[in-house]
């Protein structure tokens, strides 16, 4: 399977496509498809790259990820350790042209237009909404034909209404990236989430890329706007917050087993990111639960 691009499955029956994955983790690969997805995690936890952004994914999760954008859903490590079926998500793939060229165009619907082009930026979806959409997407997998396309249609107005939205990146312009660059860096992903817990030198990175550092420094920036340090950053960062959740481990030990080799620094650019610090991150979760 080609890393970048990847192509939607759909038929010449069906203007949507509407995908079940139910297997012990999600498709592992940096990849993008000009088709705008919009995704329920039903089971499973892990971290979304979106375009610019790193975060976590659990169970109850809605996203709205825009055409063109490279994403993943990179489950966490435990579910490569099981054979069971425990990552589960809906997701349904559709674009501009899927009900008719011009469709997207009628006045009624520039709301729905305005929504789609926000959506390159990635959209979570919170509160009462989400609630709404989860069922809604939970039925869309038993529908067919036009009812199929008047549910997906309510879905998009739902969260074209919706004030419960977090807008994941910044404003961005999407590019392709072809097969080669998407295997590069899908490289470097999948290097970084695997070896984050440790010291990490720009020189093995730029190595891995066949790169001189500063060809690497400026390809990476130029892909992604921003350096790989605050790339590598947010994945520590990422994976600090799911470790917070364990009241066993001090803030000490996390910090450690993220990769940073000292507490301030982590204090400092956890709240650089969070705009907290680890220790009311911890709270403020746990008042929450």
């Amino acid at each position: 399977m080609k890393t970048l691009p990847f192509k939607i499955p759909k038929t010449a029956t069906a203007s949507i496509h509407v995908q079940v994955d139910h297997q012990p983790y999600f498709y592992d690969t940096l990849h993008q498809h000009p088709e705008t997805q919009i995704t329920l995690i039903v089971a499973g936890t892990g971290t979304l790259f979106q375009g610019q952004y790193i975060g976590d994914y659990q169970p109850g999760d809605v996203f709205v990820i825009g055409a063109n954008i490279p994403h993943v859903l990179k489950s966490d490590a435990k579910f490569y350790e099981s054979d069971e079926k425990l990552s589960h998500a809906i997701s349904i793939f559709f674009d501009e042209n899927s009900l008719g060229a011009s469709f997207f165009d009628l006045p009624e619907l520039s709301e729905v237009k305005k929504i789609l082009h926000q959506s390159v930026r990635g959209i979570k979806v919170g509160g009462h909404t989400k609630e709404v959409i989860d069922q809604q997407i939970l039925s869309i997998t038993e529908q067919r034909g036009l009812t199929a396309i008047i549910s997906l249609l309510n879905i998009v107005n739902t969260i074209t209404q919706s004030d419960e939205l977090q807008f994941l990146s910044e404003a961005i312009t999407p590019f392709i990236i072809d097969e080669n660059e998407g295997v590069r860096l899908n490289k470097i992903y999948q290097f970084t989430l695997t070896e984050y817990t440790r010291q990490i030198k720009l020189e093995e990175v730029a190595s891995l890329a066949n790169m001189s550092t500063s060809a690497f420094c400026r390809y990476f920036k130029q892909r992604t706007r921003k350096t790989y340090i605050a790339f590598l950053n947010e994945v520590r960062i990422a994976q600090a917050c799911k470790l917070l959740l364990n009241q066993d481990l001090t803030i000490a030990q996390i910090c450690y087993q993220c990769g940073f080799n000292n507490l301030s620094h982590f204090n400092r650019v956890f709240k650089n990111i969070n705009n907290v610090s680890p220790k009311d991150y911890r709270k403020s979760r746990f008042r929450l639960s």
